[in-house]
């Protein structure tokens, strides 16, 4: 049985509670790999420049940061000035006290700065340091900026996306940056638990938002080996199944559905008065529906076109065939499993009263994760930060007044 808890929970731990992460890292990928070890009990301290803080804070909505307020929720904030002389020093005193380090500054940054790999693990033997960059820290582009718009396009992701007499399509979101994260956070993992467990050494963990996002893209190289041909784009439909596809409504609506299986699909074809289709050649099996997919998606998509969005639904659904709404975000809010389940919650903010955001995921039914506070202000936490790593009150005020925190 799933544990009962609160979605906003200070008082929260957490299974990492006790692990300690500092987070030079900026905008999306690197925000997205500490947030799964925030909400999972880690103590993660963002490194922020003095003043401007984390260029994620500028990405606003209604002049609110809401990228920020999202992915830094659980976070703590410091500040430091990476230009100013004592920065190096700093970064190595801050650097022995934690057991990850999260960065994605340029290529060979830290090393300019002194504090690369080899220093960072001569004040701490244990120390993961987890770099992100778009193209990985060896190989010919290493050097090259990586945002993510450049990795979705040349991963082969934008080529498949979209439709076949249109110019290739970037999704609408980070969406490299969110798999990188989410690859990024498993790999820390397993270098943590090599130091824990095994008794191991700290390591490089070397992500690059390239290869989650190819990792993504399943055996399109094979395929492409195999069979010497390249995918075109195919909207929403699939080259691999068929029906799939999403299907205009009488009223304005689009209903999604994927019949993958034999099964699904011939129990479609009955649903929607079409039995014939299940012996008939073009139809009988899901090669010939793939290569027939045109004609198919033609018949799903009148019978669908001459009825409204919610009698789809209902009537699919009671004939167990998998189909589903296509949802706006207030359609989504507005969902009850989603309304029921939390799927999105409500916590408390000092600047808007209360945020609306993603919970915890994924969920575990005896020590699941919490949110404990809200994305903190920039540099909200110096004080106790710094004196955590043996600086005294008069230090920090001294680092303070020279700006370099």
């Amino acid at each position: 049985m799933a544990l009962q808890r609160k979605p906003f929970d200070p008082t929260a731990a957490g299974p990492l509670s006790g692990m300690r992460v500092l987070d030079f890292s900026r905008l999306m990928a690197g925000n997205m790999l500490s947030l799964q070890l925030a909400d999972f009990g880690a103590e993660v301290v963002k490194v922020e420049v003095p003043g401007r803080g984390d260029t994620l804070r500028d990405w606003r909505a209604a002049g609110v940061s809401a990228h920020w307020k999202v992915y830094c929720r659980n976070k703590k904030s410091i500040t430091l000035n990476l230009k100013a002389p004592e920065a190096p020093g700093i970064i190595r005193d801050l650097a022995a006290h934690f057991d990850v380090m999260v960065e994605s500054f340029r290529h060979g940054y830290l090393e300019q700065l002194g504090v690369g790999p080899e220093q960072l693990h001569a004040v701490n033997p244990k120390l993961v340091l987890t770099r992100i960059s778009g193209f990985g820290q060896t190989g010919p582009y290493a050097q090259r900026p990586g945002f993510g718009s450049l990795v979705e396009a040349m991963s082969g992701f934008a080529a498949r996306n979209g439709f076949a007499d249109r110019e290739p399509v970037l999704p609408p979101l980070a969406l490299a940056d969110m798999i990188a994260g989410l690859s990024g956070a498993m790999a820390t993992l397993a270098a943590v638990r090599e130091v824990e467990v095994r008794g191991g050494k700290g390591q490089v963990v070397d992500v690059s938002l390239l290869e989650p996002m190819v990792s993504v893209l399943g055996p399109e190289a094979l395929a492409w080996r195999l069979t010497g041909k390249t995918k075109k784009r195919v909207g929403s439909s699939s080259e691999m199944t068929s029906p799939r596809n999403v299907y205009a409504t009488a009223d304005g609506g689009w209903l999604a559905i994927s019949a993958s299986t034999q099964s699904m699909a011939e129990r479609l074809f009955r649903a929607i008065g079409r039995e014939d289709l299940i012996a008939k050649e073009g139809f009988r099996n899901n090669s010939e529906r793939v290569a027939n997919r045109i004609e198919v998606d033609r018949i799903v998509g009148e019978w669908i076109g001459r009825r409204a969005l919610a009698e789809c639904v209902s009537f699919f659904e009671n004939l167990g065939v998998t189909a589903g709404p296509v949802y706006d975000i207030p359609q989504l809010v507005e969902d009850p499993h989603v309304v029921e389940r939390g799927v999105l919650v409500r916590t408390p903010d000092s600047e808007l009263g209360e945020v609306e955001t993603h919970d915890v995921v994924p969920r575990l039914s005896a020590t699941p994760g919490a949110i404990r506070t809200e994305a903190p202000a920039i540099g909200q936490h110096n004080d106790e930060i710094y004196a955590a790593i043996g600086y005294a009150p008069a230090r920090i005020a001294e680092l303070r007044a020279a700006h370099c925190i």
